[in-house]
């Protein structure tokens, strides 16, 4: 009876899998589809990728006399390249469609790879303007998004509110936009991949347990970013009945 049933979850675990397999494959190929519409070099940059790596290698493999051998080698080689582009383009379109919507920068901050510790929105206005909380190697890191003669305001409040907490623990503090000592979106990972690694993974644990006592103060903002065409209007109502 129970090799039975291991069976029948062996084999719905394969289905499952398979399922997973196919619903990702279909995603990457819409996600092709629509990429290839809006980038008219995508598919010379990944074709040249393959041509010339396969190249290079099978230029390689006739020095030695195993040309043929290696080539099957350079297309793979070649086809990781086109597949790399493909995901850096992407990501270039889909951050600049995000850059300046509101919620832009939560919606990156969650999309993070790495361990980072995200709590969206600790501090907000209902302008939409909204300061964000990151904890990790480097410490506390408050990321701010919105017109900056109100969210400068807002990050020194919730800066104050945080190292009464936190005692000596480095706090670094950052506005997303395109102004005099601002960052851009699509620079947020790489700045946070370069601060100073201050903490160990178990004073990280320890970080959040001391800050969720803080809770969020404010409006909530909207999951990710705001489409162009939505009217500000109605979304600081909804804010509002929140």
């Amino acid at each position: 009876m129970a090799g039975t049933q291991d069976k029948e979850a062996a084999k719905q675990a394969k289905k499952e899998k398979r399922a997973a397999s196919k619903a990702r494959r279909g995603q990457i190929f819409e996600a092709f589809k629509m990429q290839r519409k809006e980038d008219k070099a995508l598919i010379p940059w990944m074709a040249g990728s393959i041509v010339v790596i396969a190249g290079v290698v099978f230029g390689i493999g006739f020095i030695f006399g195993i040309e043929w051998a290696l080539l099957p080698f350079g297309i793979v080689l070649g086809l990781l390249a086109a597949m790399i582009i493909f995901g850096r383009r992407v990501q270039k379109t889909v951050y600049s469609k995000a850059d300046g919507q509101p919620g832009a920068a939560a919606w990156a901050l969650e999309n993070l790879r790495g361990k980072w510790k995200v709590t969206p929105t600790v501090a907000a206005t209902t302008q939409l303007d909204a300061v964000h909380r990151v904890l990790g190697g480097p410490g506390v890191i408050l990321v701010a998004e919105g017109a900056p003669h109100r969210v400068k305001a807002l990050l020194a409040q919730e800066k104050k509110r945080v190292a009464r907490l936190i005692g000596e623990t480095p706090i670094y503090d950052v506005i997303i936009g395109h102004e005099e000592g601002q960052l851009s979106l699509k620079k947020l990972q790489s700045y946070l991949m370069k601060l100073p690694r201050n903490l160990k993974p178990a004073q990280v644990d320890a970080l959040e347990a001391k800050l969720a006592a803080l809770g969020n103060r404010g409006a909530a903002m909207p999951k990710g970013p705001m489409p162009a065409g939505a009217k500000m209007r109605n979304v600081q109502r909804t804010i509002r009945r929140r």
